[in-house]
């Protein structure tokens, strides 16, 4: 159930005497970042606010995660399962969301091939934002969209050519890099990952 200001009452809020458990899931990725514990007025606050505000048992008082470092977690969605009693929320990490300074307070959990290409996206956008000097993604934002738009089209090519004439093996290690140049592309014109998930989402439910 999709969890709203207007359903907030429905939740089982006296199993655990007024609290229940939150995951918090990483909307692009699907990792679990972290778990915390939410009351009423700490949900009530993470749905008003759009960011994920938690219960502490120990000082007995909400804190919005990232209010100290700036690390906040972008909420997108609120859903409990099938007895009410836990919170699923799918958010976008704005740094680390672990106290140690990784990604996740489970940083050994495995992440799905899929959801690895938007890992690699978070990776491209901080060479567009950092510009290394030794890094060939940051020198590729820095000639620019046309050049950018012409590799695409190069291992577009590539790929043809590849499926065509070449080896399988030649064939996936092009695959990979006109989805790697696609993803720069993207990035260079502010798009995300997930936009166009959503199109092809649209494209598949009117089939």
């Amino acid at each position: 159930m999709l969890i709203t200001q207007d359903n907030i009452n429905q939740l089982a809020w006296d199993k655990m005497s007024g609290m229940i458990p939150a995951i918090i899931q990483h909307q692009d990725t699907g990792a679990v970042l972290m778990q915390g514990y939410m009351n009423v007025e700490a949900l009530e606050k993470t749905l008003s606010s759009g960011l994920a505000t938690f219960y502490s048992r120990a000082k007995q008082a909400l804190w919005c995660k990232g209010e100290t470092s700036g690390n906040y977690l972008k909420v997108s969605q609120v859903v409990t399962d099938c007895d009410q009693d836990s919170l699923l929320i799918a958010c976008r990490p704005q740094g680390p969301t672990c106290h140690l300074g990784t990604e996740s307070c489970f940083p050994e959990q495995t992440i799905s091939q899929q959801n690895f290409l938007s890992q690699l996206e978070q990776v491209i956008a901080s060479r567009k934002n950092d510009a290394p000097e030794d890094s060939y993604t940051a020198h590729l934002f820095s000639r620019g969209t046309t050049k950018i738009a012409q590799k695409v089209g190069e291992e577009g090519v590539e790929v043809a050519l590849a499926a065509v004439a070449e080896t399988k093996e030649d064939l996936l290690g092009e695959c990979a890099d006109l989805f790697y140049h696609t993803l720069v592309l993207l990035q260079d014109q502010n798009i995300d990952l997930s936009e166009v998930m959503e199109v092809l989402q649209a494209r598949h439910q009117k089939k």
